[in-house]
């Protein structure tokens, strides 16, 4: 009796066998490819911050601008600070005139005095802080205002390989990517450590921070400085119910990026570098792409506002690749 049931399961075995590789050679009828379904740019999730308080720096444009609009829309009290005087008050000015509550605040995050201005400001305002998403940063030494011009003068402050990169490029790209992240973040955790009621912070990095990129060093090492910081940080304020994670995308449609395109273009029109940056180009998301796109930036601020978000509540310390797959290969 034994042997017939052993022999039972090995006929079905090897039926399930046959019909499981019949099913998986098949080819898949009227196959085609499909691009990635896009988050719509005025999706938001109504109330999810409601009562809440949430700074964000380099919120006058770009991924910042759509996080503090995003967050606005979705109850939070936000406030923004940036060093662009004008942007920055036009996007409260902006997020108020639509029912929002918004707030100003001109500053420099490489200045501590800033920083923590910005945060009594902050307080003053709305009597607290429960987020901070930390997005400031730049590319290269230029203040994010000027004017493009691939001169004498600005190119010294612009990326260059090791030995032809200048001490003030270098300074002043770490200055607010690497110390600036550091002074606003300290000015972040100081309140929210003395408010005693937990917290969240999003700290805005890079595939750069996660990998190596041709021609830049200085904006390289600085987002590995950045996410050496949120990891770093998140052990040491976990015992006061504060997560601290990044957020590291790939090409994103900024105004960043759209000067970081011009830099290139200039660059090899007067026959500068080897262009090693054109090894690798493209996201897996951007190549199988019909149009090859990026990321928009309010699907970058969607992810930002999510981990400050009680829906993130399991994580922190991670060093999160929001990049389409660019650092998967």
């Amino acid at each position: 009796m034994s042997k017939i049931i052993a022999l039972a399961g090995i006929v079905f075995c090897f039926s399930l066998f046959t019909l499981t590789a019949q099913e998986t050679g098949a080819p898949i009828e009227n196959s085609k490819r499909h691009d990635v379904n896009r988050l719509a740019e005025d999706y938001y999730i109504p109330h999810r911050f409601d009562g809440k308080t949430i700074l964000i720096t380099g919120a006058a444009r770009g991924m910042g601008k759509y996080a503090a609009v995003r967050a606005a829309k979705e109850g939070a009290n936000v406030v923004i600070m940036d060093w662009l005087r004008e942007e920055g008050q036009h996007t409260a000015d902006s997020i108020n005139l639509i029912g929002g509550n918004a707030l100003f605040v001109y500053g420099n995050i490489q200045e501590d005095a800033d920083c923590r201005r910005a945060v009594s400001e902050t307080v003053k305002k709305y009597g607290k802080l429960d987020y901070a998403i930390l997005n400031a940063g730049v590319m290269d030494g230029l203040y994010s205002g000027t004017p493009f011009k691939y001169d004498e003068e600005q190119r010294k402050l612009m990326p260059a390989i090791v030995t032809e990169a200048t001490d003030e490029y270098w300074e002043k790209v770490f200055a607010t990517n690497a110390t600036g992240t550091f002074k606003s973040m300290r000015a972040v955790l100081t309140q929210l450590v003395n408010q005693g009621n937990g917290g969240a912070i999003v700290v805005v990095a890079s595939i750069a921070g996660m990998t190596g990129l041709a021609g830049n060093p200085a904006y390289v090492s600085s987002k590995h400085a950045i996410n050496g910081l949120v990891r770093s940080a998140a052990i040491d304020y976990a015992p006061y119910g504060i997560r601290i994670n990044s957020v590291n995308m790939a090409q994103t449609y900024t105004p960043m990026v759209t000067a970081a395109y011009r830099f290139v273009e200039a660059q090899e029109k007067a026959g500068h570098g080897f262009g090693m940056g054109k090894i690798k180009t493209m996201s897996l998301m951007a190549y199988c792409d019909s149009q090859h796109r990026g990321s928009f930036p309010w699907e970058q601020a969607s992810n930002m506002l999510y981990l400050i978000s009680d829906e993130a509540s399991a994580i922190t310390g991670s060093i999160i690749a929001t990049d389409g797959g660019w650092t998967d290969y």
